[in-house]
């Protein structure tokens, strides 16, 4: 009943705005605190050491397992009714998106939600490139570059209509994915211990994948009281990031999930990095810095799009639900970082992400 009331006080659309900005200031302060990034966890693993990074991402994404799965168990969201799920996926978008968006991220030394996050920071480096990122993405999405991405997603995609559910293919039950997250916190806590990563880091780690529930499920619930159709999501920053950039370049602006996540996102982790006095305006070193950031960008503002999500919204949010797509986007990021780390290797200019 309070739902109703605030969507009747307030509307539908500023309610989902207020969901994502909720969801994404919980994101912005716990990625910030737990150095959260994709592309650490990928360099590091590339090198041939299992460190914090590593462990930090896979707690990230356990525990984003564990709170949807179990939420999916007790009720309080329904992944057949999210948008990744009931639209069809592209196979061959994950597998040449995620590979772009995986080499994308090691030059651009962060991921998309890294970059934005070290924005807030007053990173310039991320500035420019989460700019460059947010403008290619919407070219991709509905610029110069739309038809491109549409002729790749459509050499390969699911069957059905909708999206695959890796646990309905592979014939298991709805439960084996929080018995798979808890094994993987396992493993994650292990790493942890061993790299003597402390409780704090420990708890804002679990915190980035609780943003990612949260996300589901107040996104759920809104569909279910709402008159008009409301898009279930979470966190995500390829769509998102575009669109909130036309909110600026268009009137009438639409404010949504999307726009409130990526606000809530920046100003999480101003908060974040202000408590822990760690706000600094820091640039570029060089051409060279320069010029893989920008390179990379580009490649994970249209990689991205067209794996359907980035780091975040396949590899994780879409993770969390076992969209088929978004576990093959995910798997190509690997490889496409790796491979991309281990041929630039000591020519690339590394900067702290």
């Amino acid at each position: 009943m309070e739902l109703v009331a605030l969507v009747d006080a307030i509307g539908e659309g500023p309610t989902a705005a207020l969901f994502g900005l909720i969801t994404g200031t919980v994101f912005g302060i716990a990625a910030q605190r737990s150095r959260f990034c994709l592309r650490a966890a990928v360099v590091e693993f590339a090198r041939g050491s299992m460190g914090d990074k590593l462990a930090v991402w896979l707690l990230t994404f356990s525990t984003a397992l564990v709170w949807v799965q179990g939420a999916q168990l007790l009720g309080l969201f329904d992944a057949a009714n999210a948008r990744m799920m009931a639209v069809p996926g592209s196979w061959s978008g994950a597998i040449i998106g995620g590979l772009m968006f995986g080499a994308g991220m090691v030059l651009a030394n962060g991921c998309s939600g890294r970059l934005l996050v070290l924005a807030a920071t007053g990173n310039l480096r991320s500035v420019i490139s989460g700019l460059i990122f947010a403008v290619v993405a919407q070219m991709s999405l509905s610029g110069l570059l739309s038809p491109w991405r549409d002729r790749l997603a459509a050499l390969w995609i699911t069957e059905g209509g909708r999206n695959m559910d890796l646990l309905s293919a592979l014939h298991l039950p709805r439960a084996s994915g929080l018995i798979l997250g808890l094994a993987i916190a396992l493993l994650a806590l292990e790493l942890a211990r061993r790299n003597r990563i402390g409780l704090p880091r420990l708890v804002f780690a679990s915190g980035v994948g609780f943003a990612v529930a949260l996300g589901w499920v107040l996104t759920f619930a809104l569909s279910n009281v709402a008159f008009e159709p409301v898009q279930v999501e979470s966190a995500t920053f390829t769509g998102p990031s575009a669109h909130t950039l036309m909110v600026f370049l268009e009137r009438p602006a639409v404010v949504d999930f999307d726009v409130g996540l990526i606000a809530g996102v920046f100003a999480g982790a101003l908060i974040a990095a202000a408590w822990g006095r760690e706000l600094k305006l820091q640039g570029f070193e060089g051409p060279t810095p320069l010029r893989n950031a920008m390179i990379g960008a580009a490649l994970m503002g249209f990689g991205g799009m067209l794996a359907g999500g980035c780091a975040i919204g396949a590899g994780v949010t879409g993770g969390s639900i076992f969209a088929g797509t978004a576990w093959l986007a995910l798997f190509c990021m690997w490889i496409g970082g790796m491979t991309t780390e281990m041929l630039m290797g000591g020519r690339r200019a590394s900067a702290p992400a």
